[in-house]
């Protein structure tokens, strides 16, 4: 038997069904011009979210490309215009030093411009996060700023003291050291390609430090060599812990993803790496012999200006390249990336310093790139997966507003 109401109870509800169906129209309204404004999210016909997959796909990646121009294209002219240094009389340990650091000033702009837009989208937001301390942020920014200077110590010890080739193949080793440090302090997982491309980049690093006997052709001794190479291994440890703890204080300390927040990651600890090199100018008595090494460049004195000047912002570009794909990706990544150099590097070097590529290094070299693609790969299978899930969970929530 059907059961029936009165009219007064059939009227009421009706009103209340319209009255319900105008709240939610106009709550569409509000919320759909709120994400038009952020270009983030659309809405359907039944006003539930619904994400612009496509759009948001296409500005990630094109930010991933800066960022990997930035990082390959600032890292190899910062390398061999180190090594340029060198080899045309510059023999300062510490300034080589300074000026991969010193570059920062140049990032002000950048800093000023994306923090002004980082406020109004906050006010616009009204986000519930709190800010980091500011005890937090000084700690962390002179930690980094000093473990930054210890690093490129090394690697300037490296720089002087080895091949350019020879240099750049011993820096992937930043790989394997990373993908320790992301094992324990990022949770980073270890599958079959990634443990393969960190033996096969092992197996290159210990190819060269077989061939040391080989590299006698330049003038480096080879209690310097040794020197040069346990340097460089030490600068690509040190730098792989210096970007997984760079992540972690990304996830845990400043909790919001904004670009002014990478800038501030370079800025700060650059200021701090920067200051410790001049008192390490200063304490090693090098300051002394600069005019001197200045007016003997064999490229001049303006030659050897614009030589420091142009490293000095070349490792800026290259470190904000590498910080916004750990912000973006992760700090495996970022580092698998700037192994992609690796073919780049010793071939300008054996054009432009003539180092010889014997078949040991050839060898290292094919090693290295094969670790290379056998990680990118797994992200490749990684990216398939998280498509795949996404695809099943838009279906779900398809099925269920229906």
């Amino acid at each position: 038997m059907a059961t029936t109401y009165p009219p007064e109870a059939t009227h009421h509800t009706f009103k209340l069904s319209m009255e319900t169906a105008q709240e939610l129209q106009l709550q569409t309204r509000v919320d759909e011009s709120r994400s038009d404004f952020h270009g983030n999210t659309s809405w359907n016909s039944v006003g539930s979210p619904m994400r612009l997959p496509k759009l948001v796909h296409y500005k990630w990646w094109l930010r991933i490309t800066i960022y990997i121009l930035f990082l390959l294209t600032g890292q190899s002219a910062a390398t061999l215009l180190g090594r340029f240094y060198y080899d045309k009389g510059g023999n300062s340990k510490w300034m080589a030093t300074f000026v991969q650091s010193a570059g920062f000033p140049v990032l002000l702009p950048l800093l000023l411009f994306f923090s002004s837009t980082s406020k109004i989208t906050t006010t616009l937001n009204t986000p519930s996060e709190k800010q980091p301390k500011v005890s937090s942020l000084i700690f962390l920014y002179l930690f980094f700023g000093l473990l930054l200077t210890g690093d490129n110590l090394m690697y300037s010890y490296g720089l002087l003291y080895l091949p350019v080739s020879t240099y750049s193949l011993l820096c992937a080793t930043q790989l394997a050291f990373n993908a320790l440090f992301s094992f324990f302090l990022n949770s980073q997982k270890f599958t079959p390609f990634i443990l393969n491309s960190l033996v096969l980049v092992t197996v290159s690093a210990s190819l060269l430090a077989v061939n040391a006997d080989s590299e006698n052709s330049t003038n480096t001794s080879r209690a310097k060599y040794v020197i040069g190479f346990l340097c460089t291994l030490g600068a690509s440890a040190t730098y792989s812990l210096y970007l997984s703890l760079v992540q972690l204080s990304f996830q845990k300390v400043f909790k919001k993803e904004t670009f002014s927040s990478v800038l501030n990651m370079q800025i700060h600890p650059s200021f701090v790496a920067t200051c410790g090199c001049v008192l390490g100018l200063f304490a090693s008595g090098e300051w002394k012999s600069l005019g001197k090494e200045m007016k003997e460049y064999k490229e001049g004195e303006v030659s050897y200006i614009m030589t420091l000047i142009w490293t000095a912002i070349t490792w800026q570009i290259s470190s904000v390249g590498l910080l916004g794909l750990i912000f973006e990706v992760s700090s495996l990544f970022s580092n698998v990336i700037s192994t992609l150099a690796l073919p780049v590097v010793p071939i300008l070097a054996v054009i432009f310093f003539h180092d010889k590529m014997n078949g040991v290094k050839v060898m290292a070299l094919v090693l290295a790139i094969w670790g290379f693609i056998s990680y990118i790969y797994q992200h490749y299978l990684d990216d398939l997966k998280s498509k795949a899930n996404k695809n099943s969970g838009n279906e779900v929530s398809r099925i269920e507003a229906c």
